[in-house]
């Protein structure tokens, strides 16, 4: 079974990209085109396909559903339209979900570690300030006497 894969934070993607993102032919792609309507790519002054996310999503999901699901492109066009495509992607990936939750626990971890480390220093250059403060008294004690 496939599991979800990561896309790139980017507004448009060339059918070569999506094909590689996707494992799907080209040729395939455009044939999708034709009998998924969740799939239209916008084209370029070239005529070349650019795709958006929701449509590299929409493939995903066709492409779980076809291949991994074993649906029927009518089934999976049905499926679609009843479901949507955010409920018709695969699953993500477990350990990819691990490793994202390791690394967001970890810059946390580093917000606090330096906030922590700030509000330390504050605490010191207040206790500093307070410590001069008494040393001066007892200075002045010193000198009236």
């Amino acid at each position: 079974m496939a599991n979800r894969v990561e896309l790139p934070d980017k507004l448009f993607f060339k059918i070569g990209e999506v094909a590689r993102l996707t494992g799907v032919r080209p040729h395939v792609l455009r044939y999708w085109e034709s009998e998924f309507s969740s799939i239209r790519p916008q084209k370029s002054k070239t005529n070349q396909r650019l795709y958006k996310r929701r449509d590299v999503e929409a493939v995903l999901a066709i492409r779980h559903l076809l291949y991994d699901r074993g649906f029927t492109i009518d089934g999976a066009r049905k499926h679609i339209r009843a479901e949507g495509v955010e409920e018709s992607l695969p699953p993500p990936d477990p350990e990819q979900v691990a490793a994202k939750a390791r690394k967001e626990a970890l810059a946390e971890l580093d917000k606090a570690v330096v906030k922590a480390h700030a509000e330390q220093g504050r605490r010191r250059r207040v206790e500093l300030v307070e410590l001069r403060r008494l040393v001066r008294e007892f200075l002045g004690r010193l000198d009236a006497t």
